[in-house]
C-alpha cells in the first residue's frame, strides 16, 4: 500500500469516528485505533492517564524522549454530524468533520513514526479536551513537555507555512445579577441585568489595543426567563487574545476590577489567563532544522507564520521547551462545515516529520 493510500485509508477511519469534546464512547474508539497503528510501531503500549474524568492517550518514550509529539483527538462538532458530512475524497481533498482540525495530522504522526529510526524514543500525547481550552490536560502537556524538552505539534498548518508564534488567550465569563420585577405592574421596582449586560458589551472592546495586536471580543450573551419580567440574572463571555503577556496580564487587571454601571446590580468576574503566547523564540531551532530537511527532501523552502489563534503549543512554549507548529497538512475551514485537507500535503508533512525526528535523535 502506496504512503497515500494508507493516508486515505486511515483518515477515513479516523474521521468517521466522532469525538466530540466530553464524547466518552467516541474517544475511547479514536484512541483504540490510533493505538493500533502506533503500539507496534512505538513498541510500547500507549496508556490512559485520566484527570478528572477526562482521558488522554501517552506514550512516554522512555525516561529522556528526544521529543513529544503532542496532538489532539476532540473535534467541536456534535454527534451526527458524519452522517451529513461522511468522509469523502475527492481529487486531491478530503472533507469530514475534523479532518483538517486535527485528525490528519495524527495520520501524519503515525505514517512518519513508522518511517524513523528510533522511534521508541519518541513521546506522543493525544489529549481529549483541546476544544474547550485543555482544562484537565493541561498539567499533563505541561509534564511531557518539560521531560522531552522539544515539541512538535501536528496542528495544521495556515496554507503550508509552519506556525512559528501564536497569540495567548485568556476566557471571562461576567455574571450579572439584579431583581426581577413584572415589566409590566411594577418595572421601577426591577434591576436590569441585561441593561447592566449592554453596558459592559459595549464597553469591553476599548480594553483591546490594535497596535499591539490585542483583541477583546464580548462572544455569548444570555439574559432573562420571559418577556414581561424584568431579567435578574445575565451572563456575558469574553474571548481576550495578545501576542505577549504583558499585554495578556494588563487586560486581566482591568478584567478584575469592573464595576456595575448600573444600581442595584452586581458584576463578578469568572476567569482568567487561559494560554500564555507561544513567542517566536521558542521556534527558532526547530524551524531551521524542518527548513534543513525540507531542503535535503527536494520540497519548496518552508514557510513560516504567525497565528492569531492559540494552541496547546502554547503551553509547552511557556515551560521553556522548544516548539514548532503547524506540522499538519494544508487545508481550510476548520470549525466549520466546509473543512478539507490535502492528501498530497499529507504526504509531504510525512516525509518532513519523519526527517525531522531522525535530526533531532541525533
Amino acid at each position: 500500500m502506496s504512503a497515500r493510500e494508507q493516508a486515505i485509508e486511515r483518515l477515513d477511519q479516523l474521521v468517521s469516528i466522532e469525538t466530540p469534546t466530553g464524547d466518552v464512547a467516541g474517544l475511547a474508539a479514536a484512541q483504540q485505533l490510533v493505538r493500533s497503528w502506533l503500539d507496534p510501531v512505538l513498541g510500547a503500549q500507549g496508556v490512559l492517564e485520566t484527570v478528572d474524568g477526562v482521558s488522554h492517550l501517552l506514550w512516554a518514550g522512555g525516561e529522556t524522549p528526544s521529543v513529544l509529539l503532542l496532538g489532539h483527538l476532540d473535534t467541536v462538532f456534535p454527534k451526527g454530524t458524519i452522517d451529513e458530512r461522511p468522509f469523502r475524497l475527492d481529487g486531491d481533498r478530503a472533507t469530514g468533520p475534523g479532518v483538517f482540525d486535527m485528525k490528519a495530522g495524527i495520520v501524519i504522526m503515525a505514517a512518519a513514526l513508522a518511517r524513523v529510526a528510533r522511534p521508541g524514543e519518541v513521546a506522543v500525547l493525544l489529549t481529549s479536551d483541546e476544544e474547550v481550552g485543555s482544562l484537565t490536560s493541561r498539567t499533563l502537556i505541561e509534564r511531557e513537555a518539560a521531560r522531552a524538552g522539544t515539541v512538535l505539534v501536528l496542528e495544521p498548518s495556515l496554507d503550508g507555512a509552519l506556525k512559528i508564534a501564536r497569540r495567548g488567550g485568556s476566557i471571562y465569563r461576567l455574571e450579572l445579577t439584579g431583581r426581577a420585577a413584572h415589566a409590566g405592574l411594577e418595572p421601577w421596582k426591577g434591576r436590569s441585568a441585561l441593561t447592566e449586560l449592554a453596558h459592559h458589551v459595549l464597553a469591553l472592546p476599548a480594553l483591546a489595543d490594535d497596535e499591539r495586536g490585542t483583541t477583546v471580543s464580548p462572544t455569548v450573551a444570555r439574559a432573562g426567563t420571559v418577556t414581561n419580567v424584568i431579567p435578574e440574572h445575565a451572563e456575558v463571555r469574553i474571548d481576550v487574545r495578545a501576542w505577549t503577556l504583558d499585554e495578556l496580564e494588563r487586560v486581566d487587571a482591568e478584567m478584575q476590577v469592573l464595576e456595575a454601571h448600573t444600581e442595584g446590580v452586581s458584576v463578578e468576574v469568572i476567569g482568567g489567563i487561559n494560554r500564555p503566547p507561544m513567542e517566536a523564540s521558542s521556534s527558532a531551532e526547530l524551524l531551521t532544522c524542518a527548513r534543513l530537511v525540507s531542503e535535503r527532501l527536494g520540497h519548496p523552502e518552508v514557510e513560516a507564520v504567525s497565528a492569531g489563534g492559540a494552541s496547546d503549543g502554547n503551553f509547552t512554549a511557556a515551560v521553556g521547551a522548544r516548539t514548532l507548529d503547524g506540522l499538519g497538512p494544508r487545508g481550510a475551514g476548520a470549525h466549520a462545515d466546509h473543512e478539507w485537507v490535502s492528501v498530497e500535503s499529507m504526504v509531504e508533512r510525512i516525509d518532513l516529520l519523519a526527517g525531522m525526528l531522525d535530526e533531532l535523535a541525533r
